[in-house]
């Protein structure tokens, strides 16, 4: 298989999200990704704070052979030439990494990007005018992946449909008991962290955030 055909569409960005705890077991990273892949995640994205090059290049390069193995698309978060080197799908960046412009320069067309766009529905517009394939918003609820986090609301998620036309994705303190009001809402993805893969039964969690999706869809009529 060509490592560089990640085979993956921005306008598919839907369902569970998955995003990877900062971990330096390998194995157990990739045991618990297995089990939220087997779960029905329909995206993943490698994001560890905490390691060293070596590391990162390490655990994504198996990382993408995992997903590979799955058929779900791997994003990388903050580093496009890690992304390139292992051949995932693309990036997320924040508001202070790198530019989209340069990382789109750097990436090429066919990968995805992703920015972080925090509370603020106008710097989705500027990202999504400036080549962003989804955006994503948050925190919604208390969090523990991340601090200083500020707070999104739905009203914000309902603002942001109305202004953008790539997908949107929720993060920040989502379990399945809270999940659904986002979906509901518009979210088109749920990211998810802590209440996934620190889960007692992980496998079981991802195919319970994965059925709420399918439960919007019959509790929610599509408008054209």
């Amino acid at each position: 298989m060509n490592r560089n055909n990640c085979n993956c569409h921005a306008h598919n960005i839907s369902g569970l999200y998955g995003i990877t705890p900062d971990m330096t077991d390998t194995s157990v990273l990739l045991a618990r990704t297995a089990q939220v892949l087997a779960g029905g995640a329909q995206w993943i994205q490698y994001r560890n704070k905490t390691a060293d090059v070596a590391l990162r290049r390490h655990q994504a390069g198996l990382l993408a052979q995992l997903c590979r193995k799955y058929g779900v698309p791997l994003i990388v978060n903050d580093h496009p030439d890690l992304a390139l080197e292992i051949g995932a799908c693309g990036i997320h960046v924040g508001e202070h990494d790198i530019d989209i412009t340069a990382a789109r320069k750097q990436l090429g067309a066919g990968k995805i990007i992703g920015v972080s766009c925090y509370n603020k529905p106008e710097l989705a517009q500027k990202a999504q005018t400036h080549g962003a394939d989804y955006v994503a918003f948050g925190a919604f609820y208390a969090t523990v992946t991340k601090r200083n986090t500020v707070v999104a609301t739905i009203a914000i998620l309902k603002q942001a449909k109305t202004l953008c036309t790539v997908p949107v994705v929720c993060i920040g303190g989502i379990n399945a008991a809270n999940a659904l009001p986002l979906i509901e809402a518009g979210a088109n993805a749920i990211a998810v962290s802590q209440a996934l893969f620190q889960a007692r039964n992980i496998r079981e969690t991802a195919e319970e955030f994965s059925r709420l999706f399918s439960h919007a869809e019959i509790e929610t009529p599509i408008l054209n």
